[in-house]
């Protein structure tokens, strides 16, 4: 099943590292976040992947480019140019790469590799977001309700203190914690392509028109991720990434 990843946004919210570089290839760990993502979906046998393209789109080719000179031991003879490899760290994905548009919105970027999905079930997700979602588990939940688009909703931690009040007496007061209420959207979508024709042009984005008329019309599900999930939003969040993953890493290393 091809896994489509939303690559091509300025992330202007992490100014402090996007304006030399597109988001997704942010380092944790000294690896681009998209590379995480990519391995979430590698670890339950998904390798076929189409990255929508825009801010910054040429650094993401060249790094798939070069992927394996840059995970390699080699010699290069420099009066031929040959290369010989003593090592080989690829992997056996096949990573397709399209320019869609530097402003084109996140509907617009889907509509637009519309050709490459082909006509079967696809998933798709942000080139944001880490998580240790059961894939296998998302997948059985979308093939048994039959529906257009199931997305999956996380109630992230909150980033301040939470207060349970009777009237002004405080009941309970708890230290960030994660979110009683209130779930939200973590990507990692599975998706009916007939879903793409509610798209109409660049302009639209996921998150309004389609997923609305979606959801008015019963079509949309919500598969419940109880476990980590985090976007790398901010410096903030990116800190926050990256102390994980020199610890033990809860999406997998």
């Amino acid at each position: 099943m091809k896994v489509v990843i939303l690559a091509g946004g300025y992330g202007t919210r992490l100014a402090e590292y996007t304006d030399k570089r597109p988001k997704p290839l942010v380092e944790i760990g000294g690896i681009p976040i998209l590379h995480h993502i990519m391995k979430i979906y590698a670890r339950y046998g998904h390798k076929d992947f189409i990255v929508a393209l825009g801010y910054k789109a040429s650094m993401i080719k060249d790094y798939f480019l070069n992927y394996s000179i840059r995970n390699s031991d080699f010699s290069v003879d420099l009066s031929t140019g040959k290369v010989a490899m003593h090592s080989n760290k690829s992997v056996d994905w096949t990573v397709t790469l399209i320019d869609t548009g530097l402003n084109t919105m996140t509907g617009g970027r889907l509509k637009r590799i519309k050709e490459q999905i082909g006509h079967e079930t696809f998933m798709l997700t942000y080139g944001d977001g880490l998580s240790d979602i059961d894939i296998s588990s998302l997948l059985s939940f979308h093939q048994n309700h039959g529906k257009l688009v199931t997305v999956t909703a996380v109630r992230p931690k909150a980033k301040f203190g939470e207060l349970s009040l009777a009237e002004s007496q405080v009941s309970s007061f708890e230290e960030k914690p994660q979110l009683k209420g209130g779930w939200i959207s973590g990507g990692f979508f599975v998706i009916e392509p007939d879903f793409i024709s509610l798209i109409s042009s660049d302009d639209t984005m996921l998150e309004r028109e389609p997923l609305q008329q979606a959801s008015a019309m019963g079509e949309l599900m919500a598969y419940k991720h109880h476990g980590f999930w985090q976007c790398m939003d901010s410096k903030r969040d990116h800190d926050m990434l990256e102390a994980l993953y020199s610890s033990s890493p809860p999406w997998g290393a």
